[in-house]
């Protein structure tokens, strides 16, 4: 290393360290829960615009000059083991031999040539993930996107009885390989501080940093969202904006937003005193979501962090190592700060800005018909008559994605869809079509091949190739 990557380093190590002593002082200090119940409200009509209402104020002539003031953020610190892959998640392969990385690239490229815009691209990386995606970086040198990376923290897991740090030293190999974590997304705020990347973005320019998983398929910067963004008066500023959308059954766990103490606040399940937590599952009272689709001000960041007013809730993550050890991490979600800034706004987005890729159940659906991809975006195709996705829950025998690929010879035609599950082990041929409801069941020790061509509309199929209607 230079002499001036070795203060870097050395810097960044010194903001880690302040920054864990600081939660883990916050962890200390506060018992019982962050929230009282009765002090909740829903929020006021107007914290929570329509999407509808943002897009009828149409878009300027010169969308350049919005784009230039815009950086897309991705975070990229996740692996993909929860799928059976190696390394990280950004580079399994999502729709035609595209990873989520490449898809980015080619979303942001396509804004930059349409527009003639400068909208670089930043990776939060992991140190689970830097390494390697710093190696598949090289490929995408001649794209038109300029591509930054940071890295977020290390932090110690903590013995759960002790409360002493489980690492012996800052070694991350050996007995010390599962004992660091990457403490979260809310990490995102003074990593991205500490690194130097926030103060170089804003001294060319920019100003807001569209923040969202990069697993998230249906997380494309939206024009008619910057627009609102940027054509705020000066004393008015919205500073954060969440994309929120409408909840479903299958969403019950996800974040919303209240009003708490006079401010928009972000709401998680981990939060919430256990008697309330059928309460907070309600479709009917808590309507919406967060996507973790954020659109934030970088000069507000900066801000924030100089003044130490960033303030987001401590999330207890328990974990048993490989040996037994119940350790516990400490973390923060990057929404949790939405009540730090001024002018906080939800904007209640389409479903389809929520495309998350978690399962192979997920990747089933966008390999599918069901979408069409052009220059990196995935949209619903026109061809299906509901806008709805299908409901898709495939059995233990297709997580890892490896095993997944060799069980369809073909993906099926799913546009007729509506729910599928397929338990045990069972293998489609080429050409299939899925049509209303499908179950297809394989009991222990039997097997079920459906064959090539077949059209199954409203069947369950059984470990003996019975066919019956549904």
């Amino acid at each position: 290393l230079s002499q001036q990557g070795v203060n870097y380093f050395t810097i960044m190590l010194a903001g880690c360290f302040l920054c864990f002593r600081k939660l883990f002082h916050r962890f200390l200090q506060v018992k019982g829960p962050s929230i009282e119940w009765p002090k909740i409200n829903r929020p006021p009509e107007d914290s929570i615009q329509p999407y509808d209402k943002i897009k009828a104020k149409g878009l300027p002539d010169n969308i350049a000059d919005s784009l230039n003031k815009l950086v897309v953020v991705k975070l990229n610190g996740g692996l993909g083991t929860s799928m059976g892959c190696k390394g990280p998640k950004s580079l399994i392969s999502v729709r035609n031999e595209n990873t989520f990385l490449d898809l980015t690239v080619q979303q942001i490229e396509h804004l930059n040539k349409t527009y003639n815009a400068d909208v670089p691209l930043v990776l939060m990386n992991s140190f689970n993930t830097d390494e390697d995606t710093k190696k598949i970086l090289q490929k995408y040198r001649h794209h038109r996107v300029k591509i930054h990376t940071f890295n977020q923290s290390r932090y110690p897991r903590i013995n759960k009885e002790s409360l002493l740090p489980v690492a012996k030293d800052m070694a991350m190999t050996g007995e010390n390989a599962d004992v660091w974590y990457p403490p979260g997304h809310g990490d995102i705020y003074a990593s991205f501080y500490n690194s130097g990347l926030l103060e170089q973005l804003i001294a060319e320019g920019k100003e807001y940093i569209f923040v969202s998983n990069i697993d998230n398929l249906g997380a494309t910067v939206d024009l008619y969202i910057l627009n609102h963004l940027v054509s705020q008066p000066n004393g008015k500023r919205c500073e954060f904006i969440m994309e929120v959308t409408d909840k479903t059954r299958a969403d019950v766990k996800g974040g919303t937003l209240i009003q708490y103490d006079g401010k928009l606040r972000l709401l998680e399940i981990a939060q919430v005193p256990k008697a309330h937590v059928d309460e907070f599952k309600s479709v009917t009272k808590f309507k919406i979501f967060n996507t973790n689709n954020l659109w934030i001000s970088l000069s507000a960041i900066k801000r924030l962090q100089e003044q130490n007013d960033m303030d987001m809730e401590i999330i207890v993550n328990p974990k048993t190592l490989d040996g037994g050890l119940n350790v516990i991490q400490l973390e923060t979600a990057v929404g949790a700060a939405i009540k730090c800034f001024e002018n906080a706004l939800g904007i209640n987005v389409p479903r389809s800005r929520f495309l998350p890729v978690k399962t192979t159940s997920d990747l089933l659906l966008v390999m599918s018909n069901l979408y069409s991809l052009e220059a990196g975006c995935l949209t619903m195709s026109e061809r299906r008559e509901f806008p709805t996705t299908p409901h898709v829950k495939l059995g233990s025998s297709f997580t890892k994605v490896q095993e997944y690929l060799t069980r369809f010879e073909s993906i099926p035609d799913m546009l007729e869809l509506d729910h599928l599950t397929v338990s045990g082990d069972v293998t489609f041929g080429k050409h299939v079509s899925l049509k209303g409801t499908v179950i297809i069941i394989a009991n222990h020790g039997d097997r079920i091949d459906i064959p090539a061509g077949s059209m199954l509309e409203n069947k369950i199929v059984s470990g003996n190739l019975r066919i019956l209607d549904h």
